[in-house]
């Protein structure tokens, strides 16, 4: 179940908008101030931050921006009074979702909260593939124990970082894809795409 933490230090809002989003489903967390709030993200798994932009202290700008500096992807929704609205404009040119004014509409805040929370699983999801298919080609993962193998991974350790054109040259079914693969997800550029294409099946004359 996805968690969204409420930052407000006005008594009244919390249990309401606590209220409103646990009958969508998610759990819900507390804090009465952005330091607060901090130290709760330091020790909880939350999806989104749903924070007033006007607080004592710390406002909602700086604990959005203090939230971005561990955390770029967590969503961060601003509420505001009517007379905020650019200070909200100005929130989400700093990396906030979105903002909703109040008094709220409990749907149109519902709206949101999905919507950021939805996008932020995608995130999260993206990363983790990524971390899968990048462990995929550490050397620990590519079989092969013999002299010639070792050979071939000081080789990959060695031409990874550079920016080198690499030809690799092997039999059919040698592994010479799961070379390059490996090249590429131990090299600087492993954050850009792999592409890989299949010559044999070009014409000669675009090669």
């Amino acid at each position: 179940m996805e968690t969204v933490l409420i930052v407000d230090d006005e008594k009244n809002y919390p249990p309401i908008l606590s209220a409103v989003l646990e009958e969508e489903g998610y759990e819900t967390l507390t804090a009465a101030s952005g330091r607060e709030a901090l130290e709760l993200l330091d020790g909880s798994d939350v999806d989104l931050v749903l924070t007033d932009m006007k607080m004592p202290g710390m406002d909602g700008i700086e604990l959005m921006e203090r939230i971005k500096i561990t955390n770029p992807d967590l969503p961060v929704i601003m509420m505001t009074a009517h007379g905020s609205v650019d200070k909200a404009v100005e929130a989400m040119q700093k990396g906030a979702y979105t903002y909703v004014l109040k008094p709220f509409d409990n749907a149109r805040l519902a709206l949101y909260v999905n919507k950021a929370i939805s996008m932020y699983q995608v995130i999260k999801e993206n990363h983790r593939l990524k971390k899968d298919v990048e462990a995929q080609y550490q050397f620990g993962n590519i079989i092969g124990r013999s002299k010639a193998m070792h050979g071939i991974f000081e080789t990959i350790k060695k031409v990874a970082p550079s920016s080198a054109t690499v030809l690799i040259e092997g039999e059919s079914g040698t592994g010479k894809e799961l070379v390059a693969k490996a090249i590429h997800f131990n090299s600087p550029r492993k954050d850009k795409p792999f592409i890989a294409v299949n010559c044999s099946a070009i014409v000669e004359t675009l090669l």
